[in-house]
């Protein structure tokens, strides 16, 4: 029988729930839980116990979703008041710093689980921080956090503009939470919504209002500098380029010529400011198309015109049930781009879903190899940024899958 030990309601779950728990992994979902003892209100603070009555940690508790409590802590004594999420900050803008280094003041500065502040992200775009709350517990507690944020960073010297709320996810209707944009009001920000940062050297233009996500993806940010390296005298296509991130980065780095790619042309004009910006004009040649109809014509031609292509698309699947659709997305292109590229050509390639696990897209970039009558040599296996850290108890923070290939 649970014990309640302070005035928290409580929760017990069952032996599967337990093991995830003790494993440390924060997530309990609502049909492992067996047993309630008092009120639970939206949002508020739980604790859990396993069947046979031992503590196993204090969350926040969500009645609309699949996962009903995300636990913040194992400690029985934790009060979870201001000084608490303050050190949270603290630990995770401390870990920033030792990791990105100079490039502290453009990287994600929360995320998530993997900071301990479960169904929150923020990222930082030079003195403009832009924040996005997935869970209910932790919009109710978003003041006092970004509070923490602006008062952690200002004490350093780092003067924050404004903070961004990129509440619009799908993903908030589930949790009960409106879908919503806007300066959060209770600090001082600016009119703008647009802001340039610095990524590798190249200069961005970040709609952080309208943008993907929260305006930019910080995660590949090594990778488009490994890109750039190797991008050097080489044709380049860039396939998915987005706002033209990688192809700049190639562009910089000294490649011969670059195509970028995307189906948006919105995303494309975007692109080309990017190119003005940093003195590539004319350098990037930007291409409106479908990259599952481009890379088909462009192996019909004949021509082998590219000797570096770099797949990077969206998410091809937001659950288990799409995978294996999203399978053979991933494969076709794949398998197009290494029948595309010359012997001794390079593929950079990627997936950003944590629901297609590295061995399976490991095991279909085979797969197109064999069908593509090719070898591949591995030149990296890398993943995202460290600003997005792996924490390896919880998988879902694993999601970045990218690797550097030589056709041979």
């Amino acid at each position: 029988m649970m014990k309640q030990i302070r005035n928290f309601p409580a929760a017990t779950v069952t032996k599967k729930g337990e093991a995830a728990a003790r494993n440390g992994h924060p997530w309990v979902y609502a049909e492992e839980i067996t047993d309630r003892r008092g009120d639970f209100p939206n949002g508020c603070l739980a604790d859990v116990f396993s069947p046979k009555g031992a503590y196993l940690g204090t969350g926040l508790y969500s009645e609309k979703s699949k996962i009903a409590v995300r636990l913040l802590s194992d400690n029985a004594n934790e009060r979870f008041d201001d000084a608490f999420f303050a050190r949270r900050v603290k630990y995770a803008l401390d870990y920033r710093r030792a990791v990105m280094s100079d490039d502290f003041g453009c990287c994600r500065l929360v995320f998530g689980e993997a900071d301990g502040l479960p169904g929150l992200t923020v990222d930082r775009y030079a003195d403009i921080l832009v924040a996005q709350v997935l869970s209910y517990g932790m919009d109710r507690r978003k003041d006092r956090i970004f509070r923490a944020l602006y008062d952690a960073l200002a004490a350093s010297g780092e003067q924050i503009s404004g903070i961004y709320e990129r509440n619009d996810p799908a993903l908030r209707l589930l949790e009960g939470l409106p879908q919503e944009k806007g300066w959060f009001g209770a600090l001082p920000h600016p009119q703008e919504t647009v802001t340039e940062i610095v990524e590798n050297g190249v200069r961005y233009e970040v709609d952080f209002e309208n943008g993907q996500k929260t305006g930019f993806f910080l995660d590949q940010k090594y990778n488009r500098r490994e890109v750039a390296r190797l991008a050097r005298g080489r044709t380049v296509l860039d396939c998915f380029t987005h706002t033209g991130s990688f192809a700049l980065n190639a562009a910089l780095g000294g490649a011969a010529r670059v195509t970028a790619v995307d189906i948006s042309e919105a995303a494309l004009k975007q692109a080309e400011r990017n190119a003005a910006r940093n003195g590539l004009a004319g350098r990037v040649d930007f291409l409106a198309a479908d990259v599952f109809d481009l890379l088909p014509r462009l192996c019909e031609n004949g021509a082998v015109p590219y000797d570096l292509v770099i797949l990077d698309p969206p998410a091809f699947t937001k659950s288990r049930k799409t995978v294996a659709g999203a399978e053979r997305g991933y494969k076709e292109i794949n398998l197009r781009a290494m029948k595309l590229l010359p012997r001794g050509g390079y593929l950079a390639t990627c997936s950003c879903s944590h629901f297609m696990p590295g061995e399976r897209f490991e095991a279909m970039l085979a797969a197109a190899a064999r069908d593509a009558g090719v070898s591949l040599r591995q030149v990296e296996a890398r993943g995202q940024a460290p600003d997005h850290p792996v924490l390896w108890n919880v998988p879902e923070t694993d999601y970045l899958k990218f690797y550097i290939f030589q056709v041979v």
